[in-house]
């Protein structure tokens, strides 16, 4: 499922317009986004929870040259999924 697909399936469920679902995804990526930057966390009871990780720095190689390289520490977002999402995810059946 891609962003318009999201969106078609946000205004048949919700009972609005395509442009009202996308102004509502995009107002909810954009609190997300905001919030993290402020190195916050966002909490969907029984969807998950967003939140801000640090990836240390470390040695790396150019892949190109084989030359050792310093990768910089940085900050990374990260999604631990709820318990309800789990069991759905786990429950669901696979297609073969």
């Amino acid at each position: 499922m891609n962003k318009a697909d999201l969106i078609t399936k946000i205004a048949a469920d919700a009972g609005i317009t395509k442009v009202q679902a996308e102004k509502a995804l995009s107002s909810i990526t954009n609190s997300v986004t905001t919030t993290l930057k402020k190195g916050e966390s966002v909490s969907l009871i029984g969807f998950g929870t967003f939140t801000v990780g640090q990836r240390a720095a470390r040695s790396g190689r150019n892949p190109n040259t084989g030359a050792v390289i310093k990768i910089k520490a940085t900050k990374v977002p990260k999604f631990r999924p709820g318990k309800s999402l789990r069991e759905a995810v786990a429950s669901a059946k696979t297609k073969k």
